[in-house]
């Protein structure tokens, strides 16, 4: 079977990281054994440095937070200002109603 590198270089990371199925694990050991490019893309792979991303995580969590807190208070302003508009409205329609039922029965 001739697999194109392009197909296992794509999955090689999975294959770096042991997460692969026994089927492709065979793919790629085959094309590997004939292919130096790609055994080198492999190497590769153990030279990079894992990188803790824990405080980019953490500072992000923390804006997260944040942001939802404006969010809920955002909500709860809107809420607040249309039960307000409804009422005002109301007020107002009864007002109009009551003023023009006063005209006609005095």
């Amino acid at each position: 079977m001739n697999i194109s590198c392009d197909i296992i270089k794509d999955l090689l990371p999975l294959y770096h990281d042991e997460v692969c199925s026994d089927d492709s694990k065979t793919m790629i050991e085959e094309h590997l054994s004939h292919c130096e490019n790609c055994r080198n893309e492999l190497a590769a792979m153990d030279t990079f440095p894992i990188i803790s991303q824990k405080d980019q995580n953490i500072t992000e969590a923390h804006e997260i937070k944040q942001l939802s807190k404006r969010w809920k208070k955002g909500m709860i302003k809107s809420a607040l200002k249309g039960v307000l508009f409804t009422l005002l409205t109301i007020a107002a329609f009864l007002l109009v109603v009551y003023c023009f039922v006063g005209f006609h029965l005095g």
